[in-house]
């Protein structure tokens, strides 16, 4: 059967997927979780569930590509901002089914990009993680606080418009003040943070990944801000840690 991923892709298979190479962090963990034993491989970034035992290929933006050819996998899963289009493109080259899940900008449309994953290329039925989170996460309570959410530094690099994590605060009371920018990904200098931070922004947002922001690294740049420290797990990975995340970080806020 040839179903389509996300960026209109055929994606070639000629059953449920069995034997997979995942290289993204959330997706191995959504597949793990609703398909146990399933996986073949994943990413040294691939944290989650913290029991799985499988053979790790690389990184997400530099996979080891014969390793995973190696692997033998009936099918890879990749997402088109964490993975580069040349590693894609190889991997369909050598005959491997390649599905690309799109950079989600809300939750909604993420949750349904992984039932699309899990119910066509694995033919599973809709997890009961899924449909808990899509419940958890339907409702975008009213603003409570405007904020800066930095993920790396060195240089500064801040969540702009149309993003996951974006999204995720929002749904939780918290406005983006880069919501409105002309890129996804920001790079302001540290005096304008501190700007927003004096003029429109009340809170400052630190995940611990892909920057591992702690209480003596981040803060210390804007000592006159509110600032809270969250799981950048439950900011930026869509997936099953999504029904925690809405009890984790509405907690985080009112800290």
């Amino acid at each position: 059967m040839t179903i389509v991923d996300d960026l209109g892709e055929p994606v070639p298979l000629e059953g449920p997927a069995s034997r997979v190479v995942s290289l993204v962090p959330s997706l191995t963990e959504a597949v793990e979780v609703s398909a146990p034993g399933r996986l073949a491989g994943a990413t040294d970034y691939c944290t989650h569930p913290s029991t799985l035992d499988v053979p790790r290929v690389g990184g997400s933006k530099y996979p080891k590509l014969d390793q995973v050819l190696d692997l033998a996998p009936d099918l890879v899963l990749a997402n088109s901002e964490e993975n580069r289009p040349e590693d894609v493109e190889r991997l369909r080259a050598n005959g491997i089914p390649v599905w690309v899940m799109a950079a989600s900008a809300s939750v909604p449309a993420a949750l349904g990009s992984l039932r699309r994953i899990l119910t066509q290329a694995f033919e599973l039925d809709e997890p009961d993680w899924l449909v808990a989170a899509e419940e958890l996460w339907r409702e975008t309570r009213p603003v409570r606080f405007h904020a800066v959410v930095p993920v790396w530094r060195k240089p500064w690099i801040v969540l702009g418009r149309d993003t996951f994590g974006g999204d995720v605060l929002r749904r939780v009371g918290v406005a983006n003040v880069y919501a409105g920018s002309e890129e996804r990904y920001p790079r302001p200098n540290v005096e304008e943070l501190r700007a927003h931070l004096r003029a429109d922004a009340d809170l400052l947002v630190l995940p611990d990944e892909p920057y591992l922001f702690t209480a003596e690294d981040g803060p210390d740049h804007f000592p006159d801000a509110r600032y809270v420290l969250v799981s950048g797990r439950y900011l930026t990975w869509y997936g099953p840690s999504l029904v925690e995340a809405h009890a984790a970080l509405t907690a985080a806020l009112e800290s």
